[in-house]
Formats: C-alpha cells, structure tokens, sequence
C-alpha cells in the first residue's frame, strides 16, 4: 500500500505559514499579466482606437515569459543588490520595481503615444517573468524534499495566482468607469505589495551546492545539460514541436478575443463579469475535471479527448459572430472555450510533467512551459493583420484549423512514444 501520512501531519501542513506566503506571492505573480501582456491592456488599446494589426503585436510584449530560462542562471547565481538572501535579495527589489514600472504605465496614454505604453509595459513584462523565476526556485527550497508539503504549496501559489488574475483583470476593468484609465493601473500598481510583505516576512530556504563554479559551469548545468537530456531521447523533435504547437489555435483566438467583444458591442464591464470572472470559474472547473479524467483514462487518451475539444471550442466565436450582440451566447462561448481549456491544460501540463527527468525537473519543466509560451508571443502577433484580412468568422475557422498539425503529431508521438516511454 501507499505511504499516506497520517491525519494530524496533514492537519500540521495546512496550518503550515509557509503556504500563507506562497499564496501572497502567487498572487504577487499573477497580478502584472493582464496589466502588460494580457486582456487589461489590449482593452485600453481596443478603446483608444489601436488598428487590429498593432493590438495584435502586444503578443510580442510577452516574449520574456517564452524567454526566462535564458537568464535564470544569472538570478540563480549573482549576488542580489539586497543582503537578504539570495532569492529575497533579488525578489524584493524587483517586486518593488515592478510597482514603479505599472504606476508608470499609469501615466502614459496610449491613444496619443503608445510607444511609451507598450515599452513601460515590456519592462513590466521582463521585471514579471524575473519574478516568476526567483519565486519558483525560493518556492521549491523552502518546501524541501517533503512531496506533499510541496504539492500543498503549489496549489497555495496557484490560487494566489488566480486570485490576482481576476482583482488585476475584473478588478481593473471595474475600476476604469469610476476612476479613468490612468486611476486604475495607479491602483494595480499597488497589488504588488502583498508579495513585498510576504518577501519581507518570509525565510530564506536551504540551497543545495552548485555542482560546477563560475560562470560556464553554472551556465552549462543550469541551461546546456537539461536541453541534452531532452535531445537523447527518442522522438525528441516531435516531442519538442507538439508542445510548441498545441496552443497555437488558442493563442491566435486569444489575442483578438476584446476587439472582437468590442465589435460586437459588448462593453468593458461584460468583458470585466463575463470573459474575466465567469472565464476564470470554467477554467478552474475544466482544471479540476481535466485532473480527474487523467486519472480515470490516463494521460494519452486525456489528449486525444481535450485536444479536440479544445480545437472545437474556437467554433463557439463563429457561432458568437452569427448570434451578434447576444449576452446568452456570450455566456456560452466563454464557458465552453474556457472550460475546454482548463481540461486541455490539466492533461497537457501532466504530460509535461512526464516529460522532464528528475535531475533537471526544475530546469526541463521551465524549459517545456516556455516553449509552450511561445506561438502566444511570436505567431500571436499576426492575428490582428489575419483578422482585419479575413474578417472574424473566417479568422476564427481559421484559429481551429490550426489545431490540426499539433492533433496529427500528438496521435502519431502517442502511439510511437506513450507517455510513459517518452519520459
């Protein structure tokens, strides 16, 4: 039988303050994405009158989330500027940055110069991604070898990321009708400040030793070797094109999703409860319903099911642009595409998870994810000419059809490779 710890051990874990802080600093993490490279921004471009093509290029904005394995090591190994530790040292410098760089958007107008915006906002980009780093590698450390401490954790930071998606998402949009654009990013500015506390209040955990001194040796362990473990094995460049290429359909969709609302005349405060709240509810649901469906017919069938049906949940904006301005197939479009999404992800991110060997999960695992990142910060960018050019029902048929090479190297790496020869 299993080892399952016994009641009151887990009884201790929940009263665990550790969780506390990793729940300030998910939120701390999540908070800056729809601020700079997410749905808040591209509503203020939409409503400052920003072509199709230029809202489409804020996907660019968030290449350093596809790009933050390129400099981990030097956050992993240079001394901070602050002597609170190595990740607190560089932690709490940037979450404060990060403020400044949000309240700095504050102040921008992106109708009259959005160069200043769209740079302000890559600042905040790269300063989030730094931030997501230094949190990873502190989160695993104070957690130890404990696998239930850190499956505990993890779910701590994920909910305090989801929790600062919708008060830096809902939140914001809200806050827009009563206080302007420029008064509500002031405000998001200052969601940084409960991830500051929980730096500030929080321990440092123990580090292992580096295997290798200076620079190439720190540089080679930490980015070279895991990208050679991947290389040796079987399937290696499928494997690596799938993983590139399943979110390709959802990210073009994604970039255009509030100029399309907006064309259709749906106002800011529907995108804020529906697209936002009631979005973010179905995603969790299909997370949970995806985690149980993993379990019940194992990771490659899970695929193959959401796969498809996150391929076909893109039908559901042809069927919005038929049905016009109708709040009930709103409601229906967001639940439908995001539900399937949440269960495409549970299934995805568990066979990601399958993928890394244990002497490099950390590092593989950040290496796969942001691979998985990267049509939303490259290909995303051309949706907005695709959309002006062939309009939103062809776009978006187009948008499902792009699913397909992801769907057909997925069937063929699943029955070449199973999940669990593949790992």
């Amino acid at each position: 039988m299993p080892d399952t710890p016994p009641a009151p051990h887990r009884f201790r874990l929940l009263r665990d303050r550790r969780f506390l802080l990793l729940l300030a600093l998910g939120f701390s993490c999540g908070a800056p994405l729809p601020l700079a490279a997410g749905q808040v921004l591209r509503q203020w471009f939409t409503e400052s009158g920003l072509s199709l093509g230029a809202i489409g290029l804020t996907a660019l904005i968030g290449l350093a989330y596809a790009n933050k394995f390129l400099w981990s090591p030097a956050l992993d190994g240079v001394r901070p500027p602050l002597p609170m530790g190595q990740r607190r040292g560089w932690l709490l410098p940037i979450q404060a940055l990060l403020g400044v760089a949000i309240l700095g958007i504050a102040a921008t107008d992106p109708a009259t110069a959005a160069t200043a915006t769209v740079t302000l906002a890559v600042t905040v980009a790269f300063l989030s991604a730094s931030q997501d780093i230094v949190v990873d590698a502190w989160r695993i450390e104070i957690l130890g070898e404990d696998e239930e401490a850190q499956a505990y954790g993890l779910a701590a930071y994920v909910w305090g990321y989801r929790l600062a998606l919708l008060a830096a998402g809902a939140g914001t949009l809200l806050l827009v009708q009563h206080i302007g654009w420029s008064g509500a990013y002031a405000a998001a500015s200052l969601l940084m400040l409960p991830g500051m506390l929980a730096t500030l209040l929080g321990r440092e955990g123990p580090r292992p030793a580096p295997r290798g001194t200076g620079w190439r040796a720190r540089l080679k362990e930490s980015v070279v070797d895991p990208f050679r473990d991947v290389m040796r094995r079987p399937g290696w460049v499928a494997i690596l094109l799938f993983v590139a290429l399943f979110k390709l359909g959802e990210a073009l969709a994604g970039v255009m999703t509030t100029p399309f609302y907006r064309s259709l005349g749906f106002t800011r405060e529907d995108v804020a409860t529906v697209a936002t709240i009631f979005g973010m509810v179905a995603v969790l649901l299909g997370a949970l319903a995806g985690g149980w469906l993993v379990g019940r017919i194992g990771v490659a069938r899970a695929l193959i099911l959401t796969g498809i049906g996150q391929m076909l949940s893109n039908l559901m904006y042809v069927a919005l642009a038929q049905a016009g301005h109708s709040m009930p197939m709103l409601w229906a479009q967001v639940g439908v595409e995001n539900f399937t999404d949440g269960l495409a992800d549970a299934a995805f991110l568990t066979y990601l998870a399958g993928l890394t060997s244990r002497a490099f999960t950390a590092t593989q695992y950040a290496l796969l994810s942001s691979l998985a990142a990267v049509p939303l910060r490259t290909l995303g960018a051309s949706a907005g000419w695709l959309a002006e050019g062939l309009g939103w029902q062809p776009f978006f048929l187009l948008t499902t059809a792009a699913a397909l090479p992801a769907m057909a190297i997925m069937l063929w790496l699943l029955r070449r490779y199973p999940p669990e020869k593949a790992a």
